[in-house]
């Protein structure tokens, strides 16, 4: 069911991937229905950039990192079936590098543990990548004195 996959991924995030990005991931938190069925998890990060993640019993899913508003770009996997990415040699999956027009071959993991895992990597490695530009493009850093 739904719910098991969700709550199962987001048991996860909350334990062992808080943990083990803690320097990286502010708050995990999930949306639930009324009746108490998860139907997205949000993974919010020190740049207040965030992930959201549905993943189905059907084995639909969407894992969408936002960053337009801070820098204009978005990265998600998904394999919902639009026709207009048929040309995808990994359809119906795929990934949208950057943008929403800027399609790629997904080879996210099927194991929705391990898919998350894979993509929090390719999130933490983007962020780092920003961090050393912006530190690189500005070296200097200003002291103040009393």
């Amino acid at each position: 069911m739904k719910e098991d996959i969700l709550e199962t991924i987001y048991n996860y995030l909350s334990t062992i991937a808080l943990k083990k990005y803690r320097d990286f991931i502010r708050e995990v938190a999930k949306a639930e229905l009324p009746s108490g069925v998860v139907v997205k998890i949000r993974v919010v990060f020190i740049d207040s950039s965030f992930l959201d993640i549905y993943w189905s019993s059907s084995g639909r899913y969407s894992l969408h990192y936002e960053r337009r508003h801070i820098n204009g770009t978005v990265y998600r996997h998904d394999n919902a079936p639009h026709k207009k990415h048929q040309h995808v040699r990994t359809f119906p999956k795929h990934f949208h590098r950057g943008s929403e027009d800027r399609i790629e071959e997904s080879y996210l993991p099927e194991d929705p543990i391990e898919a998350v895992e894979y993509f929090l990597r390719f999130i933490l490695n983007l962020v780092r990548a920003k961090q050393r530009a912006r530190s690189i493009s500005n070296p200097f850093t200003v002291t103040q004195y009393a």
